[in-house]
C-alpha cells in the first residue's frame, strides 16, 4: 500500500515548491484536481522539479475535453516527466458538465467514457506505432493524422498503446489511464479498460467490499483480465483531532446531499439523511448539514485515530485487501505539519 498526496488548489507559482516537498517526504505520488485550476498545468511543473514521484490528474473532467486534447496533453505530459503521469479521468455530474463547462451531458456516460479512452489509446498507437488513425465510434469519427500534427514517438516508450497492458502504473513505455466514481457502472469499466481507478472521497470501506471492487473484477473478468492489475487509489477522510473531525462532518454532509451518491447512504439505511441533505442543500443552509453526520455516519466514511501517530496504522487496517494507494483528504502545504507528514510516509514506506 503506497502513500500518495492531493496538491492542493495552488497557484503555479506555488506549485515547484509544494512538489519538491512532496518528494522529499517521500510520497509515492502527487495527484492535481480539477476544483479551482486547471489539473493539467501544474503537473508540467511538479515534472519540471521533480525526479522519482509519479503525477497525476484526480482527477480530470473527461466530459469536458475532446478525446484529441487529452490525448495531446497526456503525451506531452509523459514525455515531461519520462513516463511518470497517470491520466486520471472523472465524469464529474450533468450540472457541472452543462452549466460549468457548457458541453452536453452523454446518453450513456459509461459508453462515452469507453470510447474515449479507446479513442485515446488510438491516437497514441497511432503516433508511436505509425498505425494509421481510423477510430469510428458512436460518439467519435477520428479518421485525420497528418505528419504536421503527429508529435511523434516517446522515445523511452516500448509497448504498444494500442490496449491496456495490465500492467498498472509504471508500466514501462504506457501511460496509465484512471478512471473515476461513486457507482459500479464506471468501476466495472475500469476493471475492463483501464490501469487503475479512483475512488471517490465520498465511500465507506463496506461500499468498496460490497459494491466497488465486485464491479472491477466482473469487469476484469470480462476482458480476461485479473483483479490485480487494476490499481485503486483511495482519497480517505481522516482525523486525529476534534477540529478535523467537524471539517470531515462538513465534507461528507456535502457529498452526501448530491442525488447521484445516495446509495452509498443507502446501503445503511441513511437514505432519510441524504434527502434531508439534498434539500438543505438545495436551500443553500449549508451550515445545518454537518449536524447530519452523527457520531454513528462519521467513523463510517472517516479514518478516525486518537493521535497523528496511530494515523497509519489505522489506515493500513481499515483498507487492508481494499486499497493499493491511500491519498490522505487533507491539506499539504510545505513547512506545515511536515514532520506528521514525514513521519506517515515513513510508516507506509515500511
Amino acid at each position: 500500500m503506497l502513500l500518495d498526496v492531493a496538491l492542493p488548489p495552488l497557484n503555479l507559482s506555488a506549485v515547484p515548491e509544494t512538489a519538491r516537498a512532496a518528494e522529499a517526504l517521500g510520497f509515492s505520488a502527487v495527484w492535481t484536481t480539477e476544483t479551482k485550476h486547471d489539473p493539467f498545468l501544474s503537473l508540467a511543473l511538479v515534472a519540471e522539479h521533480t525526479s522519482r514521484i509519479q503525477l497525476g490528474t484526480a482527477i480530470a473532467v473527461a466530459f469536458a475535453r475532446s478525446p484529441a486534447t487529452l490525448a495531446y496533453t497526456a503525451w506531452d505530459l509523459a514525455a515531461q516527466s519520462q513516463g511518470r503521469f497517470i491520466l486520471g479521468l472523472g465524469t464529474q455530474v450533468r450540472a457541472h458538465v452543462e452549466r460549468r463547462f457548457g458541453m452536453p451531458w452523454p446518453e450513456s456516460v459509461v459508453g462515452q467514457l469507453r470510447e474515449q479512452i479507446l479513442a485515446l489509446r488510438a491516437f497514441w498507437d497511432c503516433w508511436q506505432n505509425g498505425t494509421k488513425l481510423n477510430f469510428r465510434g458512436e460518439y467519435y469519427k477520428l479518421t485525420l493524422m497528418s505528419p504536421f500534427f503527429n508529435p511523434g514517438p516517446l522515445p523511452f516508450a516500448k509497448h504498444p498503446f494500442g490496449a491496456p497492458s495490465g500492467t498498472g502504473a509504471g508500466g514501462e513505455g504506457e501511460i496509465p489511464i484512471y478512471t473515476a466514481g461513486v457507482n459500479p457502472g464506471l468501476a466495472k469499466l475500469a476493471g475492463e479498460l483501464c490501469e487503475g481507478f479512483h475512488v471517490h472521497p465520498f465511500h465507506s470501506p463496506r461500499y468498496l467490499r460490497e459494491v466497488i471492487l465486485p464491479a472491477i473484477e466482473s469487469g476484469a473478468s470480462q476482458a480476461g483480465r485479473l483483479r490485480n492489475q487494476i490499481e485503486i487509489v483511495v482519497p480517505a477522510f481522516v482525523a486525529t483531532t476534534p477540529e478535523e473531525r467537524e471539517e470531515c462532518r462538513r465534507q461528507i454532509s456535502f457529498y452526501a446531499s448530491t442525488p447521484s451518491y445516495r446509495p452509498v447512504m443507502e446501503m445503511y439505511g441513511w437514505g432519510e439523511t441524504a434527502a434531508r441533505l439534498s434539500l438543505h442543500a438545495g436551500r443553500g443552509e449549508w451550515s445545518e448539514m454537518p449536524a447530519l453526520i452523527t457520531d454513528e455516519i462519521l467513523p463510517e466514511f472517516c479514518a478516525l485515530a486518537d493521535s497523528p501517530a496511530q494515523l497509519a496504522a489505522a489506515l493500513k487496517e481499515r483498507y487492508a485487501g481494499l486499497a493499493d494507494r491511500i491519498t490522505p483528504y487533507l491539506p499539504f502545504t510545505p513547512g506545515e505539519k511536515d514532520d506528521f507528514w514525514g513521519a506517515l510516509a515513513g510508516e507506509f514506506r515500511q
